[in-house]
Formats: structure tokens, C-alpha cells, sequence
């Protein structure tokens, strides 16, 4: 205990110092400088500095380290890989009173934005009444049309949506932003309260921290009340991987238990909404969407959309979709909306906002344009809908008092053609919070992601907390942040206990199932190639090491005219793994080896090029696969040590990703896929090496190159004390189904698979890739050693390339093909 309370006195002790070193040089209107009661503040520094020493840049470290162990990650536009999702080990502290009045203004500014929606896609008596100009609405980009006079199912419009809030230098929030088409952030929130309370374990506590978990419940409760059926089964609609917030998608589908689906995955028939599945067309009640609503339909909105679903907004119609957010709704997160919404928040509720907006004046009005072109070097100009006006060249909004002459020109001429395409917003200070600088503490300006939901009434729940992004500049103008570099996880604490709550139902309310649910013929098929990208790269490895075996063990410089190197050589270059080499000498097999392991994975199918591939079909299987998986799979190909080193460190990456598929995946029809991958792509190389190695001029060098090939050295050599055969070879390789790595044990398990798997009738009779599964069992089964040669292994290769068509043909999606539904009850 003495050095448990040493280790407590010098954390309090570094973060006092800490402290008073960074309220020595903050700015007015610090988080921290500025509270009345610094207690909280400095509970969380003792947490960081008990939790890393004396080192700030060290606590950053590990705040990174825990948000990548939970998956946190992000894209850039325009960019195919992820970078680390950028997380500060400082959280933001709100206390319980102040959160109290924020939560209440969001539900008010939520029941107001969803009364305004309701009256301009019905009634409209807003814009009839003079309390919107009609121009507003039907020049907005944002308001679509098709959606007028239709009623959303459960009666609502908003189920979910977040705002941009902002404190400014006097301690007052405001709302800089709505954000209601497709509100994202909520998963960053979660997984950034996740890494933080791995890296500051005592926060919790110490502070009585509000969870999140009674939000997320919330919110999965309100979209299951809204549907018609009392199970309903919810996807999370997203654009797919290439989206910036793919990662966060994944992560918040997985949290709820939501199916996270593509367009692709879905379609409509007689006005219901269906996701393709291995079992047929099985029926979606309600969609959690991230898709631009443009792109939604393609037959309702924009006709070029390739990510949407045809008919889906027939099906939300009719009443047999919930759509969250409905689309439409996300016209009033425009700029221009927000300098309505004070006077309507007057008219309709008879109070103003409890949070104000941002000051702000639509350009389309003359006496507001007056007053911005008047009051330039005070304002922010900023699009009024989106799209960047001509007079805004390059940016989304700018400081007035930042534009030179030739700028205020050209932008008070485009103002003057088109000024409903422009607003005039306050420019803003914002407080400052502290950031880890290398070894210091430093203000930086922040804002606050704030979200909202409708719980299972139909009244709105706010998340305690959300996510602050923050600038990496110490300019406190909202302008410049933009939208930030860093992010913080938002703590908010007071006196009371806070109870553990989790998602997890109580015993007795729930009914026990063994099914694991739904599995989407996209993802089956994924699950497939992983597995047959991992058991190809890990066999053409394997043939590799062979090579380098022989190639390191000849003399330096000598040609190696073994005719068993020479089929090596040929069975690597046909799997198109690199350009065959133009001798045979040392250091060209070397090359050639080196090329196939890690040279140009552009052109050619080498092993560089195979995990990149797995690795990707892994960044859209987030859902699915496990951290530890995943991590495997992302990693970065080996640089380091010789050839052998580099060889030998992937290796050991198959066996550990081979190991968790076995030993962590359950044995739901997911994992059947992903292991009849492996399986069929297992068969067909040991297939290949057979038919390369055993003829009837095969040599001994021969017949040990195709053990090695097959893992089956130390199985042969316990089974026969004598030299190598062809025929003994042939059994153990082909036939013998208790190997595991034969050919017959590879067949048995497909055969096994495929039996288990859903079938699309219930007339008893096997479909056709179970009966050609049952036809090349027996071929196999019936077969002999003696018999096996060059024409059986050749048949055998065809069939197992016919079975390969088979099962992508009848699980798999196939284009637009509406698929699989005949004979089947649609669920």
C-alpha cells in the first residue's frame, strides 16, 4: 500500500504542475482556467499522469494505441487507406448541471426542426404564411420534391440527428450546425469513450461519468417501436468502404446488431424492402442510412445512383420501410434554414431557442445582403446550401475581413446574380481546452458533437457526451478550425452514482436462440474469397520457401538444372505470381522469389498482392471478424531481415490467421463460407502440385517437393520407413481423409458444408452445388492410387472449378439478379 499511495502523491503532484503550467499561457475562455471548481479537471490529469508518468507525449501514445485496439479509424477523400483515427488523451469535462440545459435545448431544437419538416413536405402553411420564403425551399438542392405529401411510417421524419455545438469566450453554447441527413459521429463517440476508459481506468469512478449505453438502447428501441412487426430486423445502410466514416459504420452496426448492408445487398418487391441473403429474400422493416438521400432511389431521385435500391421509396410509402432519417428532411441542416430558425422557434413554441444559432442572414433577402455586404469585415461568408457559389472560389466559407479587394469584388458580383446562393454568419471565438503538445499542455479551440434520439415513445434521448473535435491551431475563429484534426471523448460527470448499464437485455426478458441471425449474400461471399486469399497466399508462400530451400542450398552461381526445380519454378509462374526467370542460376531464383513474395503487386498475383486483397475484403467485414483478425490482416507487409526472415514472419501470420478462423470463429454459416473458401482453394493447389510433380517419370526429389507442398513430410515418414513412392505419395496426398491436408479431407468438409447450408426448397432433393459436391466425392472416394494419374487429376481440378461456379452461383449475388426468392416463404 505505501507505494500505491507514493504512486497517488505523485500523480496529483504532476498534475497540479501540469496545471498551473498551462493556465500560465491559456486564453480567455479555457475550459479549465476558467471553471469555478478545477477539482474534475484535475482528477483527469492525476488518471492521465498515473497512467503514463511524467510523459504527456507517452499518454498520447497510449490514448492512440487504445483507440487503434478498438478499431478507430478514418479516411481521407480521395485516399484507399485508412489513417489512425486521431484521439487526445485529455477529455472534455462537462458537469451534470451545465449538460442538463444543453440536453434540453437539443430536444427542443429537435421537436422544432421536425414540426418544420412535417409542415413543408405536407401542408406547408410556413411558406404560405410568409414564415419561410418559398424561394428557400424549392431553390434549395436539399428539398426533394417526391417526397411531398408523403407520409413517413411511425409518423415521424427525424429518428436521429447531431449538431455542431460551440462555447464561446463568455461560456455560452451555441448551434453551429445541424447535420440531419445522415448525422454521423455517434460510433466515433462511442469508440472514443471506449479507448479513454482503457487509457484512464479510474475516470470513471472518480467523477461518476454518464455512460452511453442507455443512449444506444434508446435509439435501437425507437427505430424497433417505429417498424410494424414486434421483431423487426434493422439495417445500417452504408455507401461502402471507400466511405470516410466506413469504420465508424461498422463499428456502431456491430454495437446495435444491426445489419450493416450495401444497395447492392438490397431490393424491393410488392412495395417490401428485402436484403439477399444465402436463405433467400429475407424482409428489412427499418434502414439506419448513411447514404446521401439523393442516391437512395434511383427511380425517385438522381438515376445514376449505383448505391441505391429501386423502389425503396415505394416501399417507405406504403408504410413498410422506416427510413432514419426520412429522406428530405436534411434541407434544414442548409446554412440559409438557420436564419429562420429563431422567428420559428418564436411562432411555433411561443419562446426563443434555449440554444441559439449562430447569428445568421440569408443573402436572398435585400435588407439582410444590405447588411452583410455592409458588415463584411464582422461576418463569415459561407455557401448557402452546399455547393460553393462562384464568389467563394476554393473554400466553404471565409472571413470577410480575410478577402482582399479583388476578392470583395468578384464576390459582391456573384452576390448581386445569385444572392440566395450566399449567407452571412457571426464570426465566432471559441473556448479552448487542453491538448497534448509533445511534452505540454496547449490551448486549442474545440466544438462539440451533440446527438440525439428517439427512444421506443417516441420522445427524444440525447447521448451524454458525444465527441469535441478539435483545431490543431490555436486560432479561435470557427472558420479556420473547420472541422478539426484531433478528437476528444466528452465526460460528462456530477455527485450522483452512475449504474452500470449495458446493452445486454436482463435474463428473463429475452427469448434463447442458437440461430446467429441473418447472413447477406455479400458478406457470405466475402467470407468465401478471405478464405481462399489466405490459403492461396499461404500455399504459393509455402512453394516459395520450398524453392528458397533449394536455390540457398546449391553453391554459389551454379545453374540448378534439377528438373524438380525447374516444375517449382513452373507451378509458381502459373499462378501468375511473378515473371518466370530466364535461368536457373542462384541468384535468379532468388529474384524470381523475391518478386513473388514482395515485388510489383500491380501486375502481378503475388503474395504482396494476395494479402492486400484479403486485407480489403477485411476492411468491409469489420461486422464480422474480431480485432485480433482484423489486425492481422491490416498489417504492413514485412521490410525487414533477409528474404527467409520475411518469408518465414508471413508465414507465421497465416498460421496465426488460420488459427483464429479455427479457434475463435463460431461455427455459424459465416464461418461454413469462409472455411469452404479455404477448403476448395486448399484442393485445388494440392490439385496442381499433383498433377506438376507425380508422373511417371517422377524422381524422389519430385515426391518430396509435393510432401513439402502438402505439409505432409512427417506424416509420410511415420507411415513408411522406406525412400519415397509414387503410389504411397499419391495416397497420402489425394486420398487419405484423415489428412488434413488431402485432397480427400478437403472434399469430405466441403461435401459437410454444403449439406448444412440453407436450401431454397423443401422437397428433399440436393441442389445443384450439394449434388456436385456428392459427384466429386465420389470420385475421389473411388479412386485408387494406382488410378489417380495425370488424366483423374485433370477431371478432378474441372469438377472442382465447376463446384467453385456452383456455390458463387447460388449463394452469391450476381449482378442485378433479383435472386433466389422462388419457392420461398419472403420473411
Amino acid at each position: 500500500m505505501p507505494d500505491r499511495a507514493n504512486s497517488l502523491f505523485d500523480a496529483a503532484t504532476i498534475a497540479r504542475r501540469w496545471a498551473a503550467e498551462y493556465c500560465a499561457h491559456s486564453l480567455a475562455g479555457d475550459v479549465l482556467c476558467d471553471a469555478g471548481d478545477r477539482a474534475p479537471w484535475l482528477a483527469a490529469l492525476e488518471e492521465l499522469a498515473a497512467a503514463a508518468g511524467d510523459s504527456l507525449d507517452h499518454a498520447r501514445e497510449r490514448a492512440q494505441q487504445q483507440a487503434e485496439d478498438v478499431g478507430l479509424g478514418r479516411r481521407i477523400p480521395g485516399e484507399s487507406e485508412e489513417r489512425r483515427w486521431p484521439l487526445s488523451p485529455v477529455p472534455l469535462l462537462i458537469a451534470s448541471d451545465e449538460w442538463q440545459a444543453i440536453a434540453a435545448g437539443i430536444v427542443e431544437r429537435a421537436e422544432l426542426l421536425e414540426t418544420v419538416t412535417a409542415d413543408l413536405y405536407g401542408p406547408s402553411r410556413l411558406v404560405s404564411d410568409g414564415a419561410i420564403p418559398a424561394a428557400l425551399v424549392t431553390g434549395s438542392p436539399l428539398f426533394l420534391r417526391p417526397m411531398v405529401g408523403v407520409t413517413p411510417p411511425g409518423g415521424h421524419h427525424l429518428h436521429f440527428l447531431a449538431a455542431d455545438l460551440c462555447r464561446d469566450g463568455d461560456g455560452r453554447w451555441r448551434v453551429l450546425a445541424d447535420h440531419l441527413r445522415a448525422p454521423e459521429g455517434a460510433g466515433y463517440a462511442l469508440e472514443n469513450r471506449l479507448a479513454i476508459a482503457r487509457t484512464l481506468g479510474g475516470l470513471q469512478g472518480r467523477l461518476n461519468v454518464r455512460r452511453h449505453a442507455p443512449f444506444f438502447a434508446a435509439m435501437r428501441d425507437g427505430l424497433a417501436a417505429a417498424c410494424r412487426r414486434s421483431e423487426p430486423r434493422i439495417g445500417l445502410l452504408t455507401p461502402g468502404r471507400l466511405d470516410p466514416s466506413y469504420a465508424e459504420q461498422a463499428h456502431l452496426a456491430r454495437y446495435l446488431g444491426f445489419l450493416l448492408v450495401e444497395g447492392a445487398d438490397l431490393a424491393v418487391r410488392n412495395d417490401q424492402l428485402y436484403v439477399r441473403t444465402i436463405a433467400g429474400l429475407k424482409r428489412i422493416d427499418a434502414l439506419c442510412r448513411r447514404v446521401d438521400p439523393r442516391r437512395l432511389d434511383p427511380l425517385a431521385f438522381d438515376s445514376r445512383s449505383t448505391i441505391g435500391v429501386p423502389g425503396l421509396i415505394d416501399a417507405m410509402a406504403a408504410g413498410n420501410v422506416v427510413i432514419a432519417n426520412a429522406p428530405g428532411a436534411g434541407m434544414l441542416e442548409a446554412p440559409a434554414v438557420a436564419a429562420f430558425l429563431p422567428a420559428l422557434a418564436e411562432r411555433l413554441n411561443g419562446a426563443p431557442l434555449q440554444l441559439p444559432n449562430v447569428a445568421t442572414w440569408w443573402c436572398g433577402q435585400p435588407a439582410e445582403r444590405a447588411h452583410v455586404l455592409a458588415n463584411l469585415d464582422q461576418m463569415v461568408i459561407a455557401p448557402a446550401f452546399g455547393p460553393v457559389p462562384l464568389g467563394l472560389p476554393g473554400c466553404k466559407a471565409v472571413p470577410g475581413a480575410a478577402l482582399d479587394a479583388d476578392a470583395r469584388r468578384l464576390l459582391a458580383e456573384d452576390m448581386m446574380r445569385r444572392p440566395q446562393d450566399y449567407v452571412g454568419q457571426e464570426a465566432v471565438q471559441l473556448s479552448t481546452l487542453p491538448f497534448v503538445d509533445g511534452e505540454r499542455l496547449e490551448p486549442r479551440p474545440f466544438t462539440l458533437r451533440v446527438f440525439a434520439a428517439r427512444d421506443a415513445d417516441g420522445n427524444w434521448a440525447v447521448l451524454p457526451g458525444g465527441f469535441a473535435r478539435i483545431g490543431n491551431q490555436t486560432d479561435t475563429r470557427a472558420t479556420v478550425m473547420g472541422e478539426g484534426s484531433w478528437s476528444a471523448d466528452v465526460c460528462v460527470h456530477g455527485p450522483d452514482p452512475v449504474l452500470p448499464v449495458s446493452l445486454l437485455p436482463q435474463a428473463n426478458t429475452i427469448e434463447l436462440r442458437r440461430n446467429p441471425g441473418t447472413l447477406p449474400s455479400r458478406v457470405a461471399d466475402n467470407l468465401f474469397w478471405l478464405g481462399r486469399y489466405l490459403e492461396r497466399g499461404e500455399a504459393l508462400l509455402g512453394a516459395l520457401r520450398v524453392l528458397l530451400g533449394h536455390s540457398i542450398s546449391a553453391d554459389t552461381g551454379a545453374a540448378l538444372d534439377d528438373p524438380t526445380v525447374a516444375r517449382l519454378v513452373t507451378l509458381i509462374a502459373q499462378a501468375n505470381a511473378a515473371p518466370a526467370p530466364a535461368g536457373r542460376r542462384r541468384r535468379e531464383l532468388v529474384e524470381f522469389a523475391r518478386a513473388a513474395i514482395d515485388g510489383d503487386d500491380a501486375q502481378w498475383h503475388n503474395v504482396r498482392r494476395i494479402n492486400r486483397l484479403a486485407a480489403g475484403i477485411g476492411a468491409i467485414s469489420r461486422d464480422r471478424l474480431s480485432a485480433d483478425m482484423l489486425r492481422l490482416l491490416d498489417a504492413p507487409h514485412p521490410t525487414r531481415g533477409g528474404l527467409l526472415d520475411r518469408a518465414g514472419s508471413l508465414q507465421r501470420r497465416y498460421a496465426a490467421l488460420a488459427g483464429l478462423s479455427a479457434e475463435h470463429m463460431a461455427r455459424t454459416d459465416a464461418w461454413r463460407f469462409h472455411d469452404l473458401g479455404r477448403r476448395l482453394e486448399r484442393a485445388l493447389a494440392i490439385t496442381r502440385a499433383l498433377a506438376t510433380f507425380v508422373t511417371p517419370e517422377a524422381t524422389a526429389d519430385d515426391l518430396s517437393t509435393l510432401l513439402d507442398l502438402a505439409d505432409s513430410q512427417i506424416s509420410y515418414r511415420q507411415r513408411y520407413l522406406t525412400g519415397f513412392a509414387r503410389l504411397p505419395v499419391v495416397d497420402l496426398v489425394a486420398l487419405d481423409p484423415g489428412n488434413p491436408r488431402a485432397i480427400a479431407f478437403q472434399i469430405g468438409a466441403i461435401g459437410d458444408h454444403l449439406a448444412r447450408l440453407p436450401v431454397l426448397s423443401d422437397s428433399g432433393l440436393a441442389e445443384p452445388q450439394q449434388a456436385l459436391a456428392v459427384e466429386v466425392q465420389a470420385m475421389v472416394a473411388t479412386a485408387t492410387a494406382a488410378s489417380f494419374d495425370t488424366a483423374a487429376v485433370t477431371a478432378l481440378e474441372g469438377r472442382l472449378m465447376q463446384l467453385s461456379n456452383a456455390i458463387a452461383t447460388r449463394y452469391f449475388l450476381q449482378g442485378a439478379e433479383p435472386l433466389r426468392g422462388t419457392g420461398l416463404t419472403l420473411a
